[in-house]
């Protein structure tokens, strides 16, 4: 099972970790898409940013275009 990770809002004015967090998530603007595995990893760090992020599940492979 994988986590479709999109970016909603801006990163500008964040703290300098959530964009650190947005960066590990594979996001770098708004629209940005990234495909990634549900492990405990990466819930935590969605759960870091959720304001700034939508996450849906895919029964898709991981990392479909890398």
């Amino acid at each position: 099972m994988a986590l479709v990770v999109k970016q909603v809002k801006s990163s500008i004015g964040t703290k300098p970790k959530h964009r650190g967090t947005l960066r590990a998530l594979g996001l770098h603007g708004i629209g940005t898409t990234n495909t990634l595995p549900d492990r405990p990893e990466i819930r935590g760090m969605i759960a870091r940013v959720p304001h700034l992020i939508e996450v849906e599940h895919s029964q898709g492979s991981e990392h479909e275009s890398s």
